[in-house]
């Protein structure tokens, strides 16, 4: 059991022939994650990196069994091959894509309710359970296998979270990277729960930033829960100015409760340990590893 996926995932990639797409898959299948083909409309019945092209996801899911998506369809049309996946049955889909319209993830969002799949993202470096899958952009040599869950809003912080842990003689059990949009399917708390969960997980990092109530409302849930799985936080953008977006569109500080201060304060409140510099997670996540 690991988080999301594992080297049971049966993948297919949306927007596959693309220079995106097929730019990822290769460095995927490299790594050994179990690609099993790929989506691109008008392309069906071709082949590509020696694995089928599909014209949609519910071909796809006929011929291949599949049960993950990722997607690297251009943000115009990336709303709609959520949906396609949704729609088709696929359980996780990890949406690479960046830029896509806020009015059409409200439009995702509100189709996937209720729904039963895991969206992660948009606008997210995806997903790796260590020598199992690679569902994603990340560097697949950075990461070893090991017991430390990583959830995190940015992408070359969760490589450096990764780094710092594998460098203390720690590993990675999963490294889940939620994206920065100001909507995105998985929030830290939907995050948060799937770690705190998993048995192969002994100790969480949470690399959070400023902007939004996503990262109060995972404390208050990691409260309630009266889980003894600790934690390390770290919150990005403590010197950024109010009211300018800062690198993601979702890192603004709109209200006091945005500021990165007050994010460590509530995490810090909620028996989270926080550190204030990335410099210092792999230290601290041995500290208390050992503990």
């Amino acid at each position: 059991m690991s988080v999301l996926v594992d080297k049971n995932s049966k993948i297919i990639v949306q927007g596959f022939t693309g220079k995106e797409g097929t730019f990822h898959s290769t460095q995927m299948i490299e790594y050994g994650t179990n690609i099993v083909g790929g989506v691109t409309p008008n392309k069906g019945g071709q082949k590509h990196l020696d694995l089928p092209v599909f014209n949609s996801v519910v071909d796809a899911i006929k011929e291949t069994d599949a049960n993950t998506s990722i997607i690297f369809v251009p943000p115009a049309f990336a709303a709609n091959a959520i949906i396609e996946a949704v729609d088709a049955g696929i359980k996780v889909i990890i949406a690479i894509t960046e830029g896509i319209p806020v009015k059409d993830m409200i439009r995702v969002n509100n189709h996937i309710k209720n729904k039963n799949t895991v969206l992660v993202g948009p606008n997210c470096p995806g997903v790796i359970t260590p020598d199992e899958a690679k569902v994603g952009i990340m560097p697949g040599f950075i990461f070893k296998k090991g017991r430390v869950g990583i959830i995190s809003k940015s992408g070359t912080l969760t490589y450096e979270a990764a780094d710092q842990v594998v460098k203390q003689g720690l590993g990675i059990s999963t490294a889940l990277g939620i994206g920065g949009d100001p909507i995105i399917g998985t929030t830290v708390k939907d995050a948060l729960k799937l770690f705190v969960n998993d048995p192969e997980t002994d100790i969480i990092v949470l690399i959070g930033e400023i902007g939004g109530q996503l990262e109060a409302d995972a404390a208050s849930w990691y409260v309630q829960s009266k889980s003894q799985k600790p934690i390390i936080g770290f919150i990005a953008g403590e010197t950024a100015p109010s009211g300018r977006t800062m690198g993601h569109a979702g890192a603004i500080v709109g209200g006091a409760d945005d500021t990165a201060a007050s994010k460590k304060r509530i995490l810090r409140e909620s028996g989270i340990y926080i550190v204030d510099s990335p410099a210092e997670i792999g230290k601290k996540v041995l500290e208390i590893y050992n503990k």
